[in-house]
């Protein structure tokens, strides 16, 4: 009997270290790290932020929180080691605003590698990128495409949730429509107002204007790295003063159920790590690759 009660409580103990393995990285001691490898797969994510200018209502680090409040949410429902909070990201489009944290572009692409280089070196073979920055889109396409230059131990990839007609009407009957709603508008500020309320200030919303000004409607047939200044001076699209928490939850609540299907996806993958392999190893010795 005694035996019997000894293999119950082991049992207990090892079900409730398991549960209690933190998916935070800066949490976990180096013992538990090799634990948190193992259970989440050799899988992670990086969610990626920036520190810029986020209207006149929120905070400089408004991608950071939300980037990270994907992350944690999701990992909470399907277990994933979460990286901390990670800003060297491109923002040269709000150099002119106070706050904005600008690295070279030679430094961001450094940091991004190396970072992927350390994550791999300490076991994980699949690495998600949770970006919460539009500025950071055309970089991360192309960064992503970089990968291919030379061989990698890893596979990368980058969440990109889909927007829903549901979700949007559904928030914006608990708001207001936003014609604008480019960046600290109302999606993005509802949704600080659920993740973080502490650090939101809805009521300074129409201190400054976020109307596109469309400084650049005559020229067609053009791109050029000052389109978001040409509409957007003030680094604020939108119009946030009616953002609320239950509008800010549904949209929340919708990309994390994305990320958690992600998630399991791409633990479960075996396609991309096998392409990778068939490709570098054809990279090797183009001339040998079937014609």
């Amino acid at each position: 009997m005694r035996k019997i009660v000894t293999l119950l409580l082991l049992a207990i103990t090892s079900f409730v270290s398991a549960q209690e393995l933190s998916y935070r990285l800066e949490e976990l001691t180096a013992p538990d790290f090799i634990k948190a490898v193992e259970k989440s797969t050799k899988t992670c994510i990086i969610p990626i932020g920036v520190m810029e200018k986020h209207g006149a209502q929120l905070p400089l680090g408004t991608d950071l929180y939300l980037s990270r409040e994907y992350s944690l949410r999701a990992a909470e429902q399907e277990y994933i080691v979460v990286f901390p909070w990670y800003y060297f990201s491109q923002i040269n489009e709000a150099r002119h605003q106070p706050g904005t944290i600008s690295y070279s572009p030679e430094l961001i692409w450094k940091m991004l590698q190396e970072t992927l280089d350390e994550l791999h070196r300490n076991g994980f073979e699949k690495i998600i990128i949770v970006n919460g920055h539009g500025g950071n889109n055309a970089f991360l396409n192309y960064f992503g495409m970089a990968q291919l230059s030379e061989p990698r131990g890893y596979s990368l990839y980058w969440f990109r949730p889909e927007d829903s007609k549901e979700v949007n009407e559904k928030a914006e009957a608990l708001t207001r429509h936003d014609p604008y709603d480019a960046h600290a508008g109302n999606s993005e500020t509802s949704a600080m107002v659920a993740a973080q309320p502490d650090v939101v200030h809805v009521e300074r919303a129409k201190q400054q204007s976020g109307v596109n000004q469309d400084r650049m409607k005559e020229l067609k047939y053009v791109y050029t790295g000052i389109w978001w200044y040409a509409s957007y001076p003030n680094h604020y699209g939108g119009e946030a003063w009616d953002a609320n928490a239950e509008a800010g939850e549904l949209r929340i609540n919708h990309t994390v159920d994305q990320l958690v299907e992600m998630i399991k996806l791409v633990k479960a993958d075996t396609v991309v790590p096998a392409l990778q392999e068939q490709f570098f190893k054809e990279a090797a010795d183009p001339l040998k690759t079937k014609q």
